[in-house]
């Protein structure tokens, strides 16, 4: 019994370690293109920067189904719908 609360102890403070962090996945995905700070604009290519109102008006939801499904000129990003949601989280953020 005791060897389960141990093993159970561990799982729960390792849970952290797993979880998709929304920073580092747009620094690796969206960056290149968007910007660090999400201000990014390069209008022949498509790219609208993120960190505007009209961005920010947006659920999480419906950033995250940009990032999976593309929009306009953006093509689908090859992410799992949890570090979608990450990501979008992470947009809203931004400055």
């Amino acid at each position: 019994m005791k060897r389960f609360f141990a093993v159970a102890i561990v799982a729960t403070m390792a849970m952290p370690l797993f979880a998709a962090d929304g920073a580092v996945i747009y620094k690796a995905k969206c960056a290149g293109c968007h910007g660090a700070d999400g201000s990014k604009a390069i209008p022949a290519m498509g790219v609208k920067p993120l960190n505007t109102p009209e961005v920010k008006g947006k659920s999480e939801a419906q950033l995250a189904a940009v990032v999976t499904k593309g929009q306009g000129k953006m093509k689908p990003q090859a992410v799992s719908e949890e570090d979608a949601k990450a990501v979008a989280g992470f947009v809203k953020s931004l400055k």
